[in-house]
């Protein structure tokens, strides 16, 4: 069931849809994602790829002994990688494993309801223009998740630092959440959590960017996708558990004011030199320092200033000096 390499795996027919699952420690959310897809994949006639990005923990072990007796054996291939090469790097294994006409990424963080697939891949030909669909990302009860959104931008970076009220009527445009919607619409990027893209866009678009090790590769590739000439659209009649926080819980951190790690900065660097060129992580630093200048003023007005994260003033600046460089992958995978 295990091999290093995607290449030896692409012995088969081209098929409706390939779903990609990454997994790095987290074997049972993985499985779990994998129950999830059960008969409707081989509804579908779909083929799933596991890429275990160097767990080195018995996870690929333990995913490879539930694959081999579960209903989808036929259906799934598990590919070890000997590094850990991030979000990116690893869709990119995965999707050179399978022949499909779509492709699926999941997160090993979600469930899939009842329906999940036939719907994405109906909404796709609802769609010819998209060329990434995403479906409506919900907590386990039922609550809708942003998932959709406007790309970042360095308005945007004043508008969230500053916590102001005023900022927000003046600047609101530029902010990066769009408001929930019960009808598709058409976005800039969506979440990564769970997205179907189409081949003939990836094959125009080219590969996703592996220089991001995670985070802000979604945005990214959406602009790959855009420069293509592919929409990418909200589609809420699919539906999808995601489990925030079960396969990175930087998010979380972050939230909680907590400090994430070095390559998430490493990746929002890359991002604002590719989209803004030399002088975009600048501009969005200088936005960013100035909107918490603002924020410093809220006690003199009798209000709470909400704390940034840890170091972050700092920690904005990492890769400054080579934007496209090192990506910042933590070097401890065993």
């Amino acid at each position: 069931m295990q091999d290093d390499t995607a290449n030896s795996l692409r012995q088969e027919e081209r098929v409706k849809l390939g779903v990609v699952i990454i997994n790095y420690r987290t074997p049972d959310l993985t499985i779990n994602c994998l129950q999830s897809l059960g008969a409707e994949l081989i509804a579908v006639e779909g083929r799933v790829v596991v890429v275990d990005n160097a767990s080195e923990d018995g996870s690929a072990e333990k995913i490879g002994d539930w694959l081999a007796t579960s209903s989808i054996a036929g259906r799934a291939k598990l590919i070890c990688s000997k590094i850990n090469t991030g979000f990116s790097g690893g869709n990119n294994i995965g999707m050179a494993a399978v022949d499909a006409e779509f492709f699926l990424l999941l997160n090993s963080d979600t469930l899939l309801r009842d329906g999940a697939l036939a719907d994405l891949l109906a909404a796709a030909h609802r769609h010819p223009g998209a060329g990434a669909i995403a479906p409506r990302l919900e907590d386990p009860d039922g609550t809708g998740q942003h998932s959709a959104f406007r790309f970042m931008n360095p308005f945007g970076e004043l508008l969230e630092s500053s916590s102001s009220r005023l900022i927000a009527k003046l600047l609101g445009q530029f902010g990066t959440s769009l408001p929930a919607s019960d009808t598709p619409l058409v976005c800039d990027w969506a979440s990564f959590a769970c997205i179907l893209l189409r081949r003939e866009a990836i094959e125009a678009a080219g590969p996703m960017d592996d220089g991001f090790f995670m985070y802000f590769e979604d945005a990214d590739y959406c602009r790959q996708l855009a420069r293509a000439g592919y929409q990418t659209v909200y589609d809420p009649t699919a539906r999808v558990v995601h489990l925030r926080g079960g396969s990175s819980p930087v998010k979380k951190a972050m939230a909680q004011g907590g400090r994430p790690p070095a390559y998430f900065y490493a990746s929002r660097t890359r991002y604002y030199r590719k989209v803004y060129g030399p002088f975009g992580l600048y501009i969005a630093n200088f936005m960013w320092l100035l909107g918490r200048a603002i924020a410093r003023l809220r006690p003199v007005f009798g209000k709470p200033l909400r704390p940034a994260c840890e170091n972050q003033a700092a920690d904005i600046w990492t890769n400054w000096c080579d934007p496209l460089g090192d990506s910042k992958a933590p070097e401890d995978t065993a």
